[in-house]
């Protein structure tokens, strides 16, 4: 497996702490607990990366917008079917 060096968020400075509470506020609620509280994520793989971090992941959450047309449920399922498509695991 690729080890990818990461930022834990106790060891941040004051800009990629703020690109990483800009763009989780845009997520919808259901994205507020981490599953891995720890970090291993995609987004903490960016953390070396604050601009690029907020820029990808905030593009996400402007996609997932309650405000937009679609339902969460609408959403949920066209990403499922690009995961399936592209043969992707998760």
């Amino acid at each position: 497996m690729t080890w990818i060096r990461t930022i834990p968020m106790e060891d941040a400075d004051e800009k990629l702490r703020k690109m990483m509470e800009a763009q989780r506020a845009m997520y919808p609620k259901e994205y507020a607990s981490p599953l891995s509280p720890g970090g291993d994520s995609i987004v903490a793989s960016h953390t070396l990366m604050p601009e690029a971090l907020y820029h990808i992941f905030g593009a996400f959450g402007a996609m997932m917008s309650p405000e937009l047309p679609l339902s969460r449920a609408q959403h949920e399922m066209i990403a499922t079917m690009v995961s399936v498509v592209n043969r992707c695991f998760y």
